[in-house]
């Protein structure tokens, strides 16, 4: 290689290290709008944290206190949602209740009717033409029926937890029983039951429907006898003017 050469790339190598350095100058210098500020002072540091360490406390307390408001209301809801729940229950339970007393009371109007027919059939009598005509055995028939029938829906009746209500013999129960007529018989004590006109029936053992009763009472006044009306010529008759027409006469015999 001659001298001319090796002062080319001498040259050459010389002018890349220069550009290379230029360039490293201008990528370590900073940009005047990039001056880095100057660092906190430790003071002012410990500052700063403290106040957002206060913040975070009571943000923290902030979420406590929203979530047990949350709580308590989530519990108020819980109590709200049961109690309809029994309410609502306890409602459906009385409107079966009601429903139920209701069709024992149309059992019992049904009984009613059934013991009075059963007792008129065996009361009946036939005359001579109805013994020909074989209604004693047709009567007869229709009482042993109407029995059976009775029996069975006092066989209903008891499943379903109704039970007569004792009466006669006992003391007027006024809370169960209803006074519908008075009889006076000294040989009985005051208030005893003497008969009764419709049975009284209790469910589970509270009343279901009151007895109506015939209740003993011998001290009891009797009702005043009506006065029969008069004609209007007899009260005038009667009337307190009349005996002073007496003196009125004698007046006139001594002025004779």
């Amino acid at each position: 290689m001659d001298t001319a050469t090796k002062d080319a790339l001498t040259a050459q190598f010389r002018a890349y290290l220069d550009a290379a350095e230029t360039a490293a100058d201008t990528a370590t210098e900073p940009a005047a709008d990039q001056v880095p500020e100057s660092a906190p002072d430790l003071f002012s540091l410990l500052t700063e944290l403290a106040a957002l360490k206060n913040e975070v406390k009571l943000e923290s307390r902030q979420v406590k206190t929203a979530l047990e408001e949350f709580r308590g209301l989530f519990d108020t809801l819980r109590e709200a949602q049961t109690r309809l729940g029994d309410e609502q229950a306890r409602g459906c339970e009385e409107a079966r209740a009601g429903e139920r007393r209701a069709l024992l009371l149309a059992l019992l109007e049904l009984r009613d009717r059934m013991q009075a027919g059963h007792a008129q059939a065996e009361r009946f009598r036939p005359g001579w033409l109805g013994r020909r005509r074989r209604a004693p055995q047709v009567i007869a028939a229709l009482a042993e029926g109407m029995a059976m029938s009775l029996r069975r829906l006092d066989e209903i009746l008891a499943r379903s937890g109704a039970q007569p209500l004792a009466a006669v013999g006992r003391h007027f129960d006024p809370q169960r029983m209803h006074a519908a007529e008075l009889t006076r018989d000294p040989a009985r004590p005051t208030g005893e039951v003497v008969a009764e006109l419709r049975p009284g029936w209790l469910l589970h053992g509270e009343l279901l429907r009151a007895a109506e009763v015939v209740v003993n009472r011998p001290d009891a006044p009797r009702a005043p006898e009506p006065i029969p009306d008069q004609a209007p010529d007899q009260a005038l008759d009667q009337a307190p003017d009349q005996p002073s027409a007496k003196p009125k006469h004698q007046t006139t015999e001594s002025d004779q």
